[in-house]
């Protein structure tokens, strides 16, 4: 899955902050979640619009992000 079909940045949107297909629900709100403790399971019951992919979206589009950075400092 090529999460740039997922994941949108819409200047208008949350600040253009990147956020899933479309939606005020950011990938950083996404992270913030996980990172917290929550499981997929339970962010999932918490917002039922999302899909198990939405999340594996934003895992990705994190992981693509410190992969950049660390090729840009490097």
């Amino acid at each position: 899955m090529d999460y740039r079909e997922v994941i949108t940045i819409e200047p208008g949107k949350r600040g253009g902050k990147p956020c899933i297909r479309g939606m005020r629900i950011t990938v950083y709100d996404i992270l913030d979640y996980l990172s917290s403790g929550m499981t997929h399971q339970e962010i999932l019951l918490e917002f039922p619009y999302l899909r198990e992919e939405d999340i594996l979206a934003c895992l990705s589009y994190a992981a693509d992000r410190e992969r950049t950075m660390l090729a840009v400092m490097g």
